[in-house]
């Protein structure tokens, strides 16, 4: 068995890829016709996203996500944490903590996307 994806509950689906791609430079790898699905290219692990409206029909109640409620995190690892977290910064996303010398040997950050996702934006764990 195998993480196979994630899937993230949006307003906006077409939003949401669009959001990802200008913040993290991740390609879309499909939206579904009804704007109501999409997933990105992250790798072996899917990132997808479901609109609110389809999880209603499908009579699914998701709670949504807030600053001081968060419901989910995704966490991106890169080397460049500084220069990763300028970009998201730029694309539209909300500082909510910069960057961080973490006492395991990680540099962090965190912010939140345009639906109040918390990502955090990471190097390695140095050993």
């Amino acid at each position: 068995m195998r993480l196979k994806y994630t899937i993230l509950y949006v307003k906006d689906v077409s939003k949401s890829l669009d959001f990802y791609q200008r913040a993290f430079g991740f390609e879309t790898k499909m939206l579904h016709e009804s704007g109501d699905y999409g997933e990105l290219d992250t790798g072996s692990t899917i990132l997808s996203f479901s609109s609110l409206k389809l999880m209603s029909e499908l009579g699914k109640s998701p709670g949504q996500a807030g600053r001081d409620s968060p419901t989910f995190e995704i966490a991106f690892e890169t080397s460049d944490v500084k220069t990763a977290l300028d970009r998201a910064l730029d694309a539209g996303a909300t500082l909510i903590q910069d960057l961080k010398e973490e006492a395991w040997g990680q540099t962090t950050s965190y912010v939140l996307d345009i639906d109040n996702f918390y990502i955090e934006i990471c190097s390695p764990v140095k050993n």
